[in-house]
């Protein structure tokens, strides 16, 4: 396993982190993780040298308004030892804060749910300008330094969904440690983007990079001609190891969220951040992501990342899932996608069931105009 030095802190941290947003779940919940599973697929990562575990108040909930099953799950799998090997970064809802006090109450509810004395690395979770205009009302950043004068955490952090001005002003508000951004190969101009990362690097921050994989689309979703592009160029890899390794060859990044699943991405993902180093980035490896990244951008139609974040819709709208079938159809011209729409949705949950409340739109980090898209897919399948 490579380690990578976290910003100022010192701290070697794997270059592969675990993000705790995609465990395995039981079936058909959502917010039950499969704990069995889970537990397992988490120790065999640390015992081969991941020590970056990431997680949030709310995942595995069945609504971004309630806290979920993750922090709670870690604090088990974390025993017998494995809580001394890791370094824990957990993040703070900042668009369920209403009030100062609440800053200060979710972290304390957050450190009995780990069972946690300190929080090694604490984010401020998803700011945009309505929750970062927020937090400055609320004085976040005396909360932050209270917060580590008081040993609940060692260091704070954000993550960002936003546009890149409003990236370099939270970079420059707050002697912050590090940051998570959204970044790979497919979204170098996207939100802080590599512009935002060396802004970030050259203050000195950490960078945590989530979805470099864009939640599998880099994988699952790839278009056949993007997929021989890099096959040609690099017949023994994966298409996950291309875009991990695309990441990790961007000195500004330190460590990698890989959100796993099954036991099987992990044992890639694990296998891959051990030989990070052996086969250095080349000009011709850079040429095969840039020319695969031109046919993505020609083919995809929703940038959906399965973050989910827009869900639970009021109306029962599987609002990704909705999404995953027209991108196969744009993307890969795939004659099944309105087979899997009618086949794995019900009347419910197609987009055609859209009141357009738009409560999702406002919940969206990427801001996809999700309404008309979800018109685009009706008209697609349906009409």
């Amino acid at each position: 396993m490579e380690y990578r030095i976290f910003g100022n802190t010192g701290l070697e941290v794997s270059a592969l982190g675990f993000g705790c947003m995609r465990l395995p779940v039981m079936e058909g919940d959502h917010s039950k993780i499969d704990e069995e599973k889970a537990t397992a697929m988490l120790r065999y990562a640390i015992d081969r040298g991941v020590n970056y575990l990431d997680t949030a108040y709310t995942y595995h909930s069945e609504s971004f308004s309630r806290p979920g099953s993750s922090e709670p799950f870690l604090a088990r799998a974390l025993e017998d030892g494995y809580r001394e090997k890791v370094h824990l970064a957990t993040k703070l809802p900042a668009w369920l804060v209403q009030a100062p006090g609440d800053l200060e109450r979710y972290l304390d509810e957050q450190m009995k749910r780990l069972g946690a004395e300190t929080i090694d690395f604490y984010l401020i979770h998803s700011l945009n300008r309505g929750t970062w205009d927020r937090m400055k009302v609320h004085g976040v950043t005396s909360f932050l330094n209270r917060a580590i004068r008081d040993g609940k955490i060692r260091y704070a952090g954000f993550s960002f969904h936003d546009n890149l001005e409003l990236f370099k002003e939270i970079v420059d508000a707050y002697p912050w440690t590090f940051c998570q951004i959204m970044y790979n190969y497919y979204d170098v101009n996207f939100q802080a983007g590599m512009e935002g990362l060396g802004h970030a690097a050259d203050r000195g921050l950490a960078v945590v990079v989530m979805e470099p994989l864009r939640g599998g689309a880099l994988v699952k979703g790839l278009p056949a001609q993007a997929r021989r592009i890099l096959k040609e160029a690099g017949p023994e890899r994966s298409e996950a190891e291309w875009a991990l390794r695309w990441t990790w060859s961007q000195p500004e990044v330190t460590t990698v969220l890989s959100g796993m699943s099954t036991m099987e991405q992990v044992k890639e993902n694990v296998a891959l951040a051990g030989r990070v180093s052996a086969a250095p980035w080349s000009e011709a490896d850079e040429k095969a992501i840039e020319g695969a990244s031109r046919v993505i951008r020609r083919l995809q139609r929703v940038d959906c990342t399965d973050c989910r974040y827009c869900m639970p819709c009021p109306e029962g709208v599987d609002i990704p899932r909705n999404f995953s079938f027209c991108n196969d159809h744009h993307m890969l011209n795939d004659p099944s996608a309105k087979m899997r729409y009618f086949g794995f949705l019900d009347e419910k949950q197609r987009a055609s069931a859209c009141v357009e409340c738009g409560e999702c739109e406002d919940q969206c980090p990427q801001q996809i105009p999700i309404i008309r898209e979800l018109k685009h897919v009706v008209e697609l399948f349906e009409n």
